[in-house]
């Protein structure tokens, strides 16, 4: 089974967090299932881009972006080569290192 590694981030995983996971998840699934309460303001739609994450290793085994997806990704705070929505983002078989962003352009958090 793969493993998903999140690097650490402030409020959602200060310690980092290393998950396994069944292929055929969303990123965003499989965090929320391990208690890594990654926004996701439109429940999973591909309708904000608040579930922005940076997928820094495997991003190549992923599902390719949806040109909803990519339009959507146009609009994420801190967007990189390696951004994906991680509500679209299905996982593989390979091991990926991700990246939660400090900031989402959401202006109103439930988790604040």
């Amino acid at each position: 089974m793969p493993k998903l590694i999140f690097l650490p981030h402030e409020k959602l995983c200060p310690e980092g967090e290393v998950i396994e996971v069944e292929p055929g998840i969303s990123i965003c699934d499989a965090a929320l299932q391990h208690g890594i309460e990654i926004e996701h303001a439109c429940e999973k739609s591909c309708a904000c881009t608040t579930c922005h994450v940076y997928v820094r290793e495997g991003l190549e085994s992923l599902n390719p972006p949806s040109e909803e997806e990519d339009d959507m990704l146009d609009k994420a705070w801190g967007l990189e080569p390696d951004s994906r929505l991680s509500c679209q983002a299905i996982v593989d078989d390979r091991d990926l290192v991700i990246e939660i962003p400090k900031y989402t352009i959401n202006l109103v958090s439930e988790n604040d």
